[in-house]
């Protein structure tokens, strides 16, 4: 599966959440650090579910980039 992850720079950190899995979160001093704990956060986040025996959520969302004059 692919989720989508929104990563927001902040002014000393990093941060990345995953809209399908709420709660589902990472923080990081870079981009490339939190782009590895969101990957771990994620296979955690979906073991506890399975270990709980809750369904996996499906991907519903979507990301994209818009330019604007």
């Amino acid at each position: 599966m692919r989720y989508s992850v929104v990563y927001e720079h902040g002014d000393t950190s990093w941060g990345a959440y995953v809209p399908d899995l709420p709660g589902c979160v990472a923080v990081g001093a870079t981009r490339a650090e939190v782009e590895t704990l969101i990957v771990a956060a994620i296979g955690a986040y979906l073991d506890d579910l399975r270990d709980s025996g809750q369904p996996v959520p499906s991907p519903r969302r979507a990301t994209g980039l818009v330019d604007v004059a």
